[in-house]
């Protein structure tokens, strides 16, 4: 009997990274996308034997690199199971009006168009096939506004619209969508955002126990594991010290 299909975007770093391995774990073959070859090549010495893994290197970003690769896949590769929409990113942390209109661009076009076009490459087959699992990595800024999120917080908002439009309009052919929401979890995502500077970037997660990108894909390990009629529809994950998008316990002194 042939291994399940994952597909996981994102998967050089953080969250992807962590639920690529915890995928291969449970026994499904890997399909990893990502824009770093070398990181792709250091994942393949993660997985465990007999687990079959194809990297892609490619911009979710790129409507034409998405078609290229996705909609063409190998025929042992194109039944896929599950749909891990990981790859996002946050650019900047500035009010709107003097916000860069380059940071605009890359977070809607990674955080929103880049899932809708991978999303599109992937769902016919799910439908035609009347079976799939579709899981979009969503943020608490897709439930909640804080200062300064103005346009990152719009595109998780649509994200989080997008998981329930999914979810209603996948509904008559048994297709599952979750989404997940997490607070701080600590991985490259503040260095991004801050644009390579550690030293403002490693702030974020002082004084408190962030999640961990295993945490995320803990529960990606549970809501795959759950028997067919049920769905884990809407999960917001947050670290013991974080009560909403703003409010952090942290020490007085870390």
């Amino acid at each position: 009997m042939k291994n399940k299909i994952a597909l996981v975007t994102g998967a050089t770093s953080g969250i992807g990274w962590a639920c690529a391995i915890t995928v291969a774990k449970l026994g499904y073959d890997l399909i990893a996308t990502g824009r770093r070859a070398e990181r792709l090549e250091e994942l393949r010495q993660e997985l465990p034997d007999g687990i079959r893994y194809l990297p892609l290197v490619f911009d979710v970003r790129s409507r034409q690199e998405v078609e290229r690769y996705l909609t063409k896949l190998p025929s042992e590769w194109a039944s896929i199971d599950l749909l891990i929409n990981n790859a996002g990113n946050a650019h900047g942390l500035d009010p709107i009006q003097t916000g860069n209109v380059d940071d605009w661009d890359a977070m809607l076009d990674i955080n929103v168009k880049g899932l809708l076009y991978v999303s599109k490459a992937i769902i016919p087959g799910m439908t035609e096939r009347n079976s799939g699992h579709i899981i979009n990595i969503g943020s608490i800024a897709g439930k909640e506004i804080y200062p300064n999120g103005n346009v990152y917080c719009a595109s998780k908002h649509a994200v989080d619209a997008l998981t329930n439009g999914m979810r209603i309009d996948l509904n008559p052919f048994g297709i599952k969508v979750m989404g997940i929401h997490p607070g701080l979890v600590e991985t490259e995502f503040s260095l991004v955002r801050f644009k390579g500077d550690s030293q403002r970037a490693s702030t974020i997660y002082q004084g408190y126990q962030p999640l961990v990108a295993q945490d995320i894909a803990d529960i990606v390990e549970f809501a795959v594991t759950r028997p067919p009629h049920m769905v884990l529809a809407d999960v917001v994950v947050l670290p013991t010290a974080q009560a909403s998008a703003t409010v952090i316990k942290k020490k007085l002194n870390p």
